[in-house]
């Protein structure tokens, strides 16, 4: 199983652009490698086009040009029917948490689980730890609509690593908690990072990024430079 997961990258730009209609490229030429176990923040400025190259990455659009390749298969005409199996093995957290309204949060973090196939007692012995970890032991049966962003934000978290993805992306993940939080969650991502998991969280948090000390995917203008920590 371990050899088998090193015999491709986790991904692969090729030349990529990426425009909305007929407007202009909001990425350009972007070619890029991330191998697995990789760990990269996103930084550059508003409007550079980080969620956009995230949205690359968890095929919620394909390439206007280029190719893209996700654990080596290339997905920029990939048919649709390929795809959910391939979304299986990613964990997305949105900036704007994307949970479901009627769901309380330890059912929106066990849902990937469900859909997954696993069974009640696999749930009940893993969702509640995670939920515990993030300090949310007091409101696993609340509702979105009672929770805080801060909340939201950590429920969104433990709902995306709740599989053990191989690939975690993140836009703005410690956007809406205090500082303390944040670290404690970021040590949340370098432990799943450490088992495995490629990470690419985006983050306009410079101290975060200066503390935790990855490599980073600078976007400037739609185009992509990769800066080493001393770099940063």
């Amino acid at each position: 199983m371990q050899q088998e997961q090193f015999e491709y990258d986790t991904v692969r730009f090729k030349s990529v652009g990426l425009r909305y209609g007929n407007g202009p490229e909001i990425l350009q030429d972007i070619s890029l490698t991330l191998t697995p176990g990789s760990f990269h923040f996103l930084t550059g400025p508003s409007g550079a086009g980080k969620t956009s190259l995230l949205s690359l990455l968890y095929l919620a659009r394909r390439p206007s040009r280029g190719s893209v390749e996700l654990f080596g298969q290339d997905v920029t005409s990939a048919p649709r029917h390929r795809l959910p199996a391939i979304r299986r093995r990613l964990g997305v957290v949105f900036q704007d948490f994307r949970l479901l309204d009627h769901l309380s949060a330890l059912d929106n973090v066990a849902l990937p689980l469900r859909v997954a196939g696993a069974s009640e007692a696999e749930i009940q012995r893993h969702v509640p730890e995670l939920l515990s970890w993030v300090g949310l032991a007091s409101h696993m049966q609340a509702k979105p609509s009672v929770l805080s962003g801060g909340q939201k934000q950590r429920v969104a978290i433990a709902r995306a690593v709740i599989t053990r993805p191989d690939l975690l992306v993140a836009d703005e993940p410690t956007g809406n908690v205090d500082d303390r939080t944040a670290i404690r969650l970021m040590h949340l991502f370098r432990e799943m990072n450490r088992l495995g998991t490629t990470i690419v969280i985006a983050t306009h948090n410079e101290q975060l990024v200066r503390q935790m000390r990855h490599p980073r995917l600078h976007l400037e203008g739609g185009r992509l430079s990769i800066l080493q920590p001393e770099e940063g």
